[in-house]
């Protein structure tokens, strides 16, 4: 839908300061007609069956910070960490940048064009509606599929300390809890998600620290390592892999740089999730104020929280410590953090550390439902999903859609036996891809706007956030991830062919791909022309 309006009249060239004739922190659910110019409503209002602006500014940033950080990065570095430090700093360091170039697209869309249908709209809107319905979906089954694994994990480490209740008791008491909280309100999910995602930013912080000091020799020992980790055994592992009896090193710079390549997979599905700040833009109040500051919180995330704590862990542990790896990853125990403190001669602090997990996982079950109850309602909203789905009550909860997400809940029960728990956790792996997908989707929807934008005449400047990184790294970070993609199965080769481990890790790519081409046929939608975008929607009113 091609604009006569103006763009360029009354608009903010810095990101936070309000355009000329707006009123600030007031916010407007209106748009210009592409006709005649006149003020329209956009349906971004909070009116009947929608969404309500109801999540507070300090929510909304604190889940910025720390909102999705999970076990990956308090667990999951011991697996990458044993491929050495430099590999895993490389690693990090590059997909932080890519994560923070879709945070930044993401942030420009939702601040200059926001709604409520998350990213499937913005890939409906802009790319077309087949690409829209498969981000949608996949977006779905990805947080429903992992919501019960999530709160498996909880009952495991609870486990820990009451090995004699099973744990269908502990996802019983925690599903109903997350529910409940997920029913009340927006602002009640909120609050619940600003104090979990302060404990979680608080412990990290903790973590650092203990490391930082362990390595300068402030522990029990007074060993002072520094980066002599870095220097022996060294930065860089040779690539290994096992399966069953077999086992293989990869020699050489091969083997470098596998372990590199490696390390920048698993920090792709340790910073997957970091969008979830996007689908809380819908209920924010004043977007194009509090969605860049939101983004801005993202890069503190990620060079303090990240690249901080993987720097001090290699300075505190040498990637050949036996320790690494050597127990389950559900326990405290598997922390690198833990196997730095026992080296140091610091005991007990894996029960601590096994008790802190319970934030990470409840948190995480918590946002599960929230992210997939709120795709389901954007679905709905655009006719992807049943009518009954964009439901919503006198509180803007998406009740129908907050109840069929936690129906996934039942799936946890799965667990309570050995064969149904390793059909599960191929469940689990086959959907981890699909977050990586919605990187792909984001990048994708923000350089058609790009390129919309060109045809329709209206300047870049016309946006009220602007980040240095864009447009310019849209593309770098959207080939990037196409490449995680298709070769983050690689380690399925490796030491022979593994046709489970191949499965889980590009079966989903079909899935997607499927869908789009279910979808298009179906409804015989059409890709959306740069001319025909709709550029005016949603706009906040000068």
């Amino acid at each position: 839908m091609a604009s006569n309006f103006n763009f360029l009249k009354g608009r903010s060239d810095e990101k936070t300061t309000p355009a000329y004739g707006q009123d600030d922190g007031i916010e407007r659910g209106v748009s210009y007609s592409s006709e005649n110019g006149q003020v329209v409503d956009d349906g971004d209002g909070d009116g009947p069956d929608d969404l309500h602006r109801a999540m507070k500014p300090r929510q909304l940033n604190m889940m910025a910070i720390a909102g999705a950080i999970g076990t990956g990065l308090i667990i999951g570095t011991g697996t990458s960490l044993k491929l050495g430090p430099g590999s895993l700093l490389i690693g990090y360091l590059i997909m932080g940048i890519c994560v923070y170039i879709v945070m930044v697209a993401l942030g420009e869309m939702g601040a200059w064009l926001p709604h409520k249908k998350s990213f499937s709209g913005y890939a409906t809107r802009f790319v077309d509606p087949a690409f829209g319905f498969a981000t949608g979906w996949n977006y779905f089954f990805k947080y429903v599929i992992v919501l019960p694994n999530n709160l498996t994990a909880t009952g495991i480490i609870l486990q820990y300390w009451r090995p004699d209740i099973n744990v269908s008791v502990w996802i019983t008491v925690f599903g109903v809890a997350i529910i409940v909280v997920n029913l009340i309100h927006v602002a009640f999910f909120g609050e619940a998600e600003f104090w979990m995602s302060l404990i979680k930013a608080l412990i990290i912080v903790m973590l650092i620290l203990l490391c930082f000091i362990i390595a300068l020799g402030g522990g029990p020992n007074h060993v002072r390592t520094g980066f002599h980790f870095w220097r022996d055994p060294g930065a860089f592992a040779q690539y290994s892999a096992s399966a069953g009896d077999d086992k293989v090193v990869i020699p050489g710079a091969t083997g470098r740089f596998l372990g590199v390549w490696a390390c920048m997979v698993q920090a792709t599905f340790a910073y997957l999730g970091t969008e979830l700040v996007g689908v809380a833009f819908g209920e924010t109040p004043n977007p194009r104020k509090n969605v860049p500051r939101a983004v801005s919180q993202t890069l503190m995330r990620i060079v303090f929280f990240y690249l901080g704590g993987i720097l001090v862990l290699g300075m505190a542990v040498k990637y050949t410590d036996p320790l690494l790896g050597a127990v389950k990853k559900t326990s405290g125990l598997a922390s690198p953090f833990v196997v730095a403190a026992k080296n140091a001669g610091i005991n007990k602090l894996d029960d601590a550390v096994n008790g802190l997990l319970l934030i990470f996982t409840i948190s995480a079950a918590n946002s599960d439902i929230y992210l997939a109850s709120r795709t389901l309602w954007a679905l709905a909203k655009d006719g992807q999903a049943p009518g009954i789905m964009n439901k919503t009550n006198k509180r803007g909860v998406p009740v129908p859609a907050v109840i069929l997400s936690s129906l996934f809940i039942l799936l946890g029960y799965m667990n309570a036996s050995k064969g149904s728990s390793t059909v599960f956790g191929y469940f689990v792996s086959l959907v981890t891809v699909f977050g990586a997908l919605n990187w792909v989707a984001i990048l994708v929807s923000y350089l058609f706007m790009i390129r919309a934008m060109k045809v329709q005449g209206v300047p870049r400047e016309a946006m009220p956030y602007r980040n240095i990184l864009l447009p310019w790294g849209a593309p770098i970070a959207l080939f990037l991830t196409i490449l995680i993609i298709i070769f983050n199965g690689f380690g399925a080769f490796f030491p022979h062919f593994q046709v489970d481990k191949f499965l889980t890790s590009y079966i989903g790519i079909p899935v997607f791909l499927i869908n789009i081409g279910w979808w298009k046929v179906f409804k015989k939608t059409k890709r959306v022309r740069p001319e025909d975008a709709d550029l005016v929607t949603g706009r906040r009113s000068f």
